[in-house]
């Protein structure tokens, strides 16, 4: 078996166990807690990557909360039965931090589809309000031919321009995600912090910000916790993602170290879900383990 972070991470704990006196029986109750109860961070897990092979989603929400995660994420809410998540939600007592409410296609990037998005928002902040959420994940869209991205960008900016009042209307904060376009989407029209805070800008919405996914920044461009200070320091980010790289799996399994980027989150004083949309390397409760060991600084 080839040694991981985590091992090392749990070797380490033994040790301090040891050197503190403290009895094997108290160690092993510890060790049994929920894992999704975290010390530092609340993170939503995302059900759509975590217990894929789990056709019933509502099964998926009840699996979340047994591991002990206050809330999830979800993407369309189309092939969901509204209602039944709403109320499995409300009976295990997790929250739905944020949901797809405009994916890659038809692209926001092209002004035809603007009238379809802005209705598409207004259902989809009907949605929220039966599941108690605040946000709404949108996309910006894939490339499209003979389009210049600053055209595509301008795009995306009237009608997110569009759409705001909707969300305002509603209380709902539509999140806007730049991708990464080296490993995941390529040929898609937004990538990166600086042009992803440009259109925030230029929208001048409160009810309108960004889903700053660590994992696509950390590929398109590095720099997580100095980046993370400038779209901050802009009033540019409402939600945060994470997953390791290589492989979109959880932190420890990658190069990215999330114990240092959580720190400066919380130093950030950003106190909303972290979003878990990464892909358990080997069972969910392992990942969930992961996540906890990351988050104990």
């Amino acid at each position: 078996m080839i040694p991981t972070r985590r091992s090392f991470l749990a070797a380490g704990a033994l040790a301090a166990v040891a050197s503190e006196g403290i009895s094997p029986p108290l160690a092993k109750a510890n060790a049994q807690d929920k894992p999704g109860k975290t010390k530092n961070t609340r993170f939503a897990v995302n059900v759509e990557m975590w217990w894929r092979k789990e056709k019933d989603f509502l099964k998926r929400l009840e699996a979340a909360a047994a591991l002990g995660f206050p809330a999830v994420e979800i993407w369309p809410w189309e092939n969901k039965d509204v209602n039944a998540v709403a109320e499995t939600c409300e009976r295990l007592g997790l929250q739905i931090a944020q949901f797809t409410a405009w994916g890659f296609k038809p692209g926001l990037n092209d002004p035809k589809n603007h009238a379809q998005f802005v209705e598409k928002i207004e259902k989809g902040c009907e949605v929220a309000k039966k599941w108690k959420c605040s946000m709404m994940c949108v996309v910006g869209g894939d490339d499209i031919e003979g389009v210049s991205q600053e055209k595509m960008h301008e795009a995306i900016i009237e009608g997110l321009k569009k759409a705001a009042p909707v969300a305002e209307k509603h209380g709902v904060t539509l999140i806007l995600e730049p991708m990464n376009i080296r490993v995941d989407h390529k040929g898609h029209c937004l990538y990166g912090s600086a042009p992803t805070m440009k259109i925030i800008k230029a929208v001048n919405s409160k009810f309108v910000k960004i889903n700053w996914d660590l994992y696509h920044m950390h590929i398109t461009e590095g720099d997580l916790c100095g980046h993370l200070k400038e779209g901050f320091a802009a009033d540019a980010i409402a939600y945060i993602q994470l997953a390791d790289h290589p492989g979109r799996n959880e932190p420890g399994t990658g190069e990215i170290h999330y114990p240092r980027v959580l720190k400066e989150l919380k130093a950030l004083k950003y106190t909303g879900f972290v979003g878990l949309e990464c892909v358990p390397k080997g069972t969910e409760e392992a990942a969930a383990k992961a996540i906890h060991a990351a988050d104990d600084w």
